[in-house]
């Protein structure tokens, strides 16, 4: 913080409000911006993985394995999202904790379920209480991002299962009479062209993504929403030295253009996207492109 910023009573007008946005604590409101970015970057492409190995599974001959994947995919996308995030947190959360216990504390003769609490030996607690603060914040935003991947990877599996069969039956039988196996025809041809069908669904799916990351605040982690609430609340002069009013409206206009600015990139990006895969594609955009050339 600037050195004049040290008796903010002293000061007045855009030097009081340069000194209040550079405070400790609004540096953290900063950096939880990134921390979105950051799941938004990590979550997406496995997601996206989770939904290819859903939508494998969901097409596969072997019986019990397609009732797996369709089962993945109906089970998650009936249920309320909020439901699964705060499910998957706490049982990833005592999965993980029990395999431990199970692993460092052979000798614990005590039930692990003692009526409605869940009790594990000292050291198979995750993470530990004596770890840093940045240990249980890393490890707090692991599960957040694996919770957000099944999830969302059901809904990309749903969307990748009905790309896959959309793509036209010639073109698989085309590669058949050819020679190809069955694993040829999937990754050679059906994999490629199937993402021209996918990605108008990718792409919603993209954008209910982004507005789902403040579903980090209910997690217990300190996202934007976390500090826009904490700072934009009134602050009286014996709690801060920058004491305000109810300031939330102007914490939550920020984080309203945030998201806008981020729907439009990602619309530009994605525009941009479908238009180099429908490129010579058989498809209504891909003759559009045709009659303009």
């Amino acid at each position: 913080m600037f050195s004049y910023c040290t008796d903010p009573s002293t000061l007045g007008g855009l030097t009081w409000l340069s000194c209040f946005l550079t405070t400790g604590v609004h540096l953290s409101f900063y950096l939880s911006f990134f921390k979105v970015l950051g799941l938004l970057a990590v979550t997406a492409p496995v997601a996206l993985a989770f939904g290819f190995l859903g939508a494998m599974a969901a097409r596969a001959s072997f019986a019990p394995v397609s009732w797996l994947g369709k089962g993945y995919i109906a089970i998650v996308r009936g249920v309320p999202d909020i439901a699964f995030f705060l499910f998957f947190v706490i049982a990833l959360d005592q999965v993980f904790e029990y395999t431990r216990h199970r692993i460092l504390c052979p000798d614990w003769d005590q039930p692990v379920r003692q009526g409605n609490d869940f009790i594990v030996c000292q050291a198979a607690k995750l993470p530990l209480g004596s770890s840093p603060e940045w240990m249980h914040e890393t490890y707090a935003f692991g599960l957040a991002v694996i919770t957000f991947a099944i999830v969302f990877g059901a809904f990309a599996a749903n969307v990748l299962f009905g790309a896959m069969r959309a793509v036209p039956r010639a073109q698989l039988e085309t590669g058949e009479a050819y020679g190809m196996t069955q694993r040829q025809t999937f990754w050679r041809i059906l994999v490629p062209q199937m993402w021209v069908f996918a990605l108008p669904g990718l792409s919603n799916l993209w954008m209910v993504l982004i507005k789902a990351t403040p579903l980090l605040f209910l997690l217990g982690i300190e996202d934007i929403v976390y500090w826009a609430r904490e700072l934009g609340g009134t602050k009286t002069s014996k709690f801060t030295s920058y004491p305000h009013g109810d300031w939330r409206m102007w914490y939550f206009l920020a984080l309203l253009i945030f998201y806008l600015l981020m729907t439009k990139v990602s619309e530009t990006l994605l525009g941009r996207l479908m238009a180099r895969l429908t490129l010579g594609q058989a498809t209504s955009g891909g003759e559009a492109q045709r009659k303009a050339a």
